[in-house]
């Protein structure tokens, strides 16, 4: 069985030679590049700890994405929900004191996303009103409404930044491991269990299953007596709450404050991530990852004088190449069913 033709061997070529090109112009000498990635993001500790810590909120937010795809929704708007938890967390984080604001934190950061991504999910479901453009709508408010939080009502006075106060130690999540100038953080445990859980919730459940059917055909799943605009909520809400944990990680992993432009982009990254792995959420792990190495590896280049605007380049033919792959793959399979 043939899964990869000519067709797909020659964008994977052209793909490649885009990138080699993109470094000419960017005069930047291809081997000399790709050496300065290998010496300084994949051998050294302090590029697998920037790595780890790029990948984990790409991988949280790739179950949220995914798991609005497998519903049939396309959730543009994981980047505002990321930045609503991640207010609602330092929020909390500040005013309450002692361990107990790390799983408050996080419980709003969850809260908040679940509520920001709510109204997505009714008007779609009892207006028909489309995702993509109530999400993008609320991607700018969340962002607005932010920025006019920490430029105001919780603007940190000593700063002369659109910055919060930094949230005390005892709010911060713990590392796993520390011995610099390799640290791993115990966010990324809350996205391998996101991940298996999502597996497993979908793949084990009578929920997944309605999910999965709700996003395959709405009559058919209708007709099969499924409650398809209660399921539409329900995991656009779900979906919105995985991305609000990705926010409160980040601020008690990482950041330790909220400031103004929080995200760099991470929810539209999570598409990606999301189309990368497929129909199955364990290869969100190995896509997070994948971006996350990309990432750091622009920012390497960066250093060196390499635009990092090159790493939209790596990911558009990535995603580009892989996508034709599975059309290829799954074209071969319907003719041999």
């Amino acid at each position: 069985m043939k899964f990869l033709g000519w067709k797909q061997i020659v964008l994977a070529i052209a793909g490649f030679t885009l990138i080699i090109l993109a470094l000419i112009v960017a005069k930047a000498i291809p081997a000399e590049a790709l050496r300065q990635v290998i010496e300084k993001a994949l051998t050294k500790p302090s590029g697998w700890r920037n790595i780890l810590q790029e990948s984990t909120p790409l991988i949280l937010l790739g179950c949220s994405v995914f798991l609005a795809l497998k519903v049939g929704l396309f959730n543009i708007g994981a980047d505002g929900q990321f930045v609503i938890g991640a207010c609602a967390a330092v929020v909390v984080a500040l005013n309450v004191p002692g361990p107990i604001a790390i799983p408050l934190s996080i419980l709003a950061g969850i809260l908040g996303g679940a509520l920001w991504a709510y109204p997505v999910g009714l008007i779609k479901a009892y207006r028909g009103g489309h995702e993509v453009i109530t999400t993008i709508m609320l991607n700018n408010i969340a962002a607005f409404f932010t920025f006019y939080l920490v430029s105001g009502p919780i603007k940190d006075p000593t700063s002369q930044q659109p910055s919060t106060a930094s949230i005390s130690t005892a709010a911060e999540l713990p590392n796993l491991y520390e011995k610099l100038p390799f640290k791993l953080n115990s966010s990324i445990l809350f996205a391998i269990v996101c991940v298996i859980g999502l597996w497993w919730y979908l793949k084990k459940t009578v929920g997944g299953y309605e999910i999965s059917a709700t996003g395959e055909n709405t009559n058919v799943a209708r007709f099969a007596g499924i409650n398809v605009n209660r399921i539409i909520v329900r995991t656009m809400s779900a979906s919105g709450a995985i991305a609000g944990l990705a926010g409160a990680l980040q601020v008690l992993a990482f950041e330790h404050r909220f400031y103004g432009n929080f995200s760099p982009g991470y929810g539209f990254d999570a598409l990606g991530v999301a189309l990368l792995a497929s129909s199955n959420p364990l290869g969100i792990l190995a896509s997070g990852l994948l971006f996350g190495t990309i990432s750091e590896s622009t920012s390497v280049l960066s250093r060196t004088g390499v635009p990092k605007g090159l790493s939209y380049i790596l990911l558009g033919v990535l995603v580009i190449v892989f996508a034709a792959y599975r059309y290829r793959k799954e074209a071969q399979s319907g003719t041999d069913s």
